[in-house]
């Protein structure tokens, strides 16, 4: 499921080419992709002569700004992709859902296969009160070791599991959490209450650093993220532990371990992380 590194990485290509655009149409071929309580028709009537004012993300969404303070916020689910028809693989989308026609004759086209993703629509109430249930943004300034520290007290969960809870740390998925831990230096099957103040820093530092770098390499392309320009990401060839059960840690060469958390899978070293 694509990450923060990701749904940023979507958004800076978009930024360069929807704001000052205007909607012109609104087609839906597949209407379970659009959240509880939002049709087709509506969408069309409230987007329609709209203009694209920004494009932005929360967590792990990508959130498109029209005038009007009207928000529309992709999460891309499993293997959903935001394009603009001006992408030279613009042609190769298959399972195009939604279709917004733009004023200067582009599109702006969400594909996904498998829709698990979804397209909700807020206005500036609606979405305050989406925004606030998500967690600190991680490459903010309030995400501070202190913060971390502080909200990780009297948790009994697992550290990795704990990073992935989105009311806590939005942004953050399994990937960049087995990542970070690496970093850190600390296992993921550790209780969150029981991360020590001095190691708060050093997961937080290890976080901001590997979501900054995924970023830098257009993210992790596993099998079906793409970038707005239809183009996969590069950071998988960079990854340490994820998804390497049994090959060799970079730093000591001992196997690295999977072992199973909530129904999935996290990945670290026994050697280096404790």
């Amino acid at each position: 499921m694509p990450e923060l590194p990701e749904a940023e990485t979507i958004v800076r290509d978009l930024r360069r080419q929807l704001p000052g655009r205007r909607v012109t149409s609104v087609h839906v071929s597949h209407a379970d992709v659009l959240g509880r309580g939002l049709h087709p028709a509506h969408l069309e009537a409230a987007l329609k002569q709209r203009e694209i004012t920004e494009v932005e993300r929360r967590g792990k969404n990508v959130v498109v700004v029209f005038d009007g303070h009207l928000r529309l916020m992709v999460n891309l689910g499993m293997t959903g992709r935001l394009v603009s028809s001006e992408s030279p693989r613009a042609g190769e989308l298959r399972h195009v859902a939604v279709h917004l026609t733009l004023d200067d004759g582009a599109a702006l086209l969400y594909d996904d296969a498998r829709r698990f993703g979804r397209l909700d629509l807020h206005d500036a109430a609606s979405w305050e009160e989406r925004s606030q249930e998500l967690g600190v943004e991680p490459l903010s300034a309030e995400f501070t070791a202190e913060r971390l520290f502080t909200l990780t007290r009297r948790s009994k969960v697992a550290l990795r599991n704990w990073l992935l809870d989105q009311r806590r740390v939005a942004g953050v998925g399994n990937i960049y959490a087995s990542e970070a831990l690496f970093r850190a230096g600390v296992r993921p099957t550790r209780r969150a209450g029981r991360l020590k103040r001095k190691e708060a820093g050093p997961l937080r530092d290890a976080l901001v650093a590997v979501l900054e770098e995924s970023i830098e390499w257009r993210g992790t392309t596993i099998s079906d993220y793409r970038d707005g320009n239809g183009e996969p990401g590069a950071f998988s060839r960079r990854l340490r532990v994820y998804d390497r059960a049994d090959e060799p840690c970079l730093t000591c060469q001992a196997p690295i371990k999977r072992v199973v958390l909530s129904n999935r899978s996290a990945y670290y070293c026994p050697a280096c992380q404790a």
